[in-house]
């Protein structure tokens, strides 16, 4: 028995699967914002002294928009077809967007000696964490790119 598939399907077929390309997108979308907004010095200041809550909040505000632009971009006209799987994708996708930008503009800080890993090791968490943030929504949009 063969599955019938509509024509907005086959024409535009939806793609939730995380691969090589998507990663690819998300570290290049990742430097592309992390480069402008992590060689300022108000960064590197506002990471010496904002509250730790506050960078929790960030991460937080961070994971929901990655959440909300990957819902709306993979997830929302099949969630109800197969729920588990495509909670699953999207978990992974929006945990993978996070997760990769973090270690772009982790790796991009320290090749400017900007993170204090060893002396200061919150400081330096807390400036990758407000990079982090634009970094992420460039990585998203970029991965939405076909």
């Amino acid at each position: 028995m063969t599955k019938k598939s509509t024509i907005g399907e086959i024409i535009n077929p939806i793609r939730v699967d995380f691969n090589f390309r998507d990663t690819i997108q998300i570290i290049v979308g990742a430097f592309v914002l992390a480069v402008p907004v992590g060689f300022t010095q108000e960064v590197w200041d506002l990471g010496e002294t904002l509250p730790f809550n506050n960078i929790l909040i960030l991460i937080g505000m961070t994971l929901f928009f990655i959440g909300i632009f990957t819902y709306y971009h993979y997830h929302r006209e099949h969630m109800r077809s197969n729920l588990k799987y495509h909670i699953i994708e999207f978990t992974k996708r929006v945990a993978f967007t996070y997760i990769i930008s973090f270690v772009i503009v982790a790796g991009l800080m320290a090749a400017i000696n900007v993170t204090p890993w060893q002396t200061n090791p919150s400081v330096a968490f807390n400036i990758v964490v407000l990079v982090t943030f634009p970094a992420a929504i460039g990585a998203v949009i970029s991965d939405r790119i076909r």
